[in-house]
């Protein structure tokens, strides 16, 4: 038999008893008149008041767990341990970092729309979470190109990197090996193939190539890749000409950084930056003895604009590791590569830095995605340019890459702080894909599907 049992209302007032009654009526015998039962109403409202809501005197014994107070941190480790986004390490960056380096970094082609749509469209998506999984254990980590890879994230290769902060390629080589994640040297380093996998010799050393119109140039350098331990080429293709990076245009950006009446001004806001970078060798290249010039007239002289696939099939020949083609930006190219001998892709346009109103990588992925697995293909799809937050590697993942790279993102960290601000920059992303993927309700990178991303709009 069920019994129904009625909840109780503690807002409802109990009707009086008959005692009650008489005591308020005047000449009755029990009471004294009205002046009693107001008297009385207001000590049973009292009496109603819990005790944690009426008014008293603090004890010291009540405010002493509460006066924590700590001693100021000034210190570059307290610094960076208060940021929890990259975006604040941004901004640190840009408060110790000189104009001309930090707008190199930050900046992109022409008005730069490209940049803003990449971050814009890891920004218009609805996560789909799935609820009531075991997550008490978060896997990050995935294989890539045939190897493991502690997170699902390596970093991109980067130019004139010393000129960011001095630990250059060297912080980010070894961040990279902690990490237990790829490292990518770009051709336009300023650190030697040599010397980066001598700082970290335990570490997954990528290069990154641009040919030149002077092929014997390319050979030695992809020889000397190839015998410092580099396992994977990645070969840039979407640089025929330099772009139209209007900040360093305006902040008459040279190679190396000259001190002009505006940079010694401006240096005296920023004279960590300058004791470091000329109390430390001179910039040196991955691929150049010295140079002295703007960054366009640079890279003009070094890209090849006749580079055709028959290029590729001569690169797939003479580079016996994994071969990865950067910069891809439609289909019809992804399938392309893939059928010239590319063990992987890039999608990528460049960090917004070469054509303005390029196509979006996050937003081409879905679509390369489908190509290559209709053509029964296992090429890596990886992508990069706009990624601010572990949740944007999370939903890349899901769409259908195999793996990220940053560029920006790390380079933020290092001008904020050096090797220990690229450390910070992979801790934030880690704890954020960690997060996310609990309240996803997945627990391994395999887990992840396009069920889990909605792409606003589409």
């Amino acid at each position: 038999m069920t019994h129904t049992i009625q909840p109780s209302n503690p807002e409802t007032t109990p009707a009086p008893d008959a005692t009650d009654i008489a005591a308020t009526r005047p000449g009755t015998g029990t009471g004294t008149g009205t002046g009693v039962a107001a008297a009385a109403a207001a000590a049973a409202a009292a009496a109603a008041v819990p005790a944690a809501l009426k008014r008293r005197i603090p004890k010291y014994s009540d405010l002493a767990p509460l006066m924590q107070f700590k001693k100021p941190e000034f210190s570059k480790e307290a610094r960076l341990k208060r940021a929890s986004t990259v975006w604040e390490l941004r901004d640190i960056a840009k408060r110790r970092t000189p104009q001309a380096p930090f707008d190199y970094t930050d900046g992109a082609a022409e008005s730069e729309i490209t940049l803003r749509r990449a971050r814009e469209a890891f920004l218009d998506i609805e996560f789909r979470p799935g609820i009531l999984r075991n997550v008490s254990s978060i896997d990050l980590s995935t294989d890539i190109l045939g190897k493991p890879s502690r997170l699902p994230v390596g970093i991109a290769p980067t130019g004139f990197t010393r000129m960011m902060q001095s630990e250059g390629e060297y912080a980010g080589s070894r961040a990279a090996e902690a990490a237990g994640i790829p490292y990518t040297l770009s051709t336009m380093g300023t650190a030697s193939i040599e010397d980066v996998a001598a700082a970290a010799p335990n570490g997954r050393n990528w290069f990154q190539l641009y040919l030149w119109t002077d092929r014997d140039r390319s050979l030695e350098l992809i020889e000397r890749a190839a015998k410092a331990g580099n396992d994977t080429l990645m070969v840039t293709v979407d640089t025929a000409v330099a772009g139209a990076r209007l900040r360093d245009v305006r902040n008459g950006m040279t190679i190396p950084p000259a001190l002009t009446l505006k940079t010694v001004l401006d240096a005296s806001y920023r004279p960590a930056w300058w004791f470091n970078f000329l109390t430390h060798e001179p910039l040196t290249f991955a691929s150049l003895s010295r140079y002295t010039g703007t960054v366009a007239d640079l890279i003009n002289s070094m890209f090849d604009p006749t580079l055709t696939f028959e290029d590729l099939d001569w690169l797939r020949e003479t580079w016996k590791g994994k071969l990865v083609v950067k910069g891809i930006q439609t289909v019809d190219d992804a399938r392309k590569v893939v059928d010239h001998g590319a063990d992987g892709i890039v999608l990528s346009n460049h960090g917004g830095r070469q054509l303005d109103r390029a196509p979006i990588p996050f937003h081409l992925l879905p679509e390369v995605s489908k190509a290559l697995k209709k053509d029964n293909s296992d090429a890596a799809i990886m992508l990069d340019t706009g990624i601010m937050s572990g949740a944007d590697i999370i939903a890349a993942l899901a769409v259908g890459a195999d793996f990220t790279l940053i560029g920006r993102a790390y380079l933020y960290g290092l001008m904020a702080g050096g090797r220990a601000g690229v450390d910070r920059v992979l801790q934030i992303l880690e704890k954020d894909m960690a997060r996310t993927m609990a309240l996803l309700g997945v627990s391994s990178i395999s887990e992840l599907t396009p069920d889990h991303v909605r792409i606003l709009g589409k």
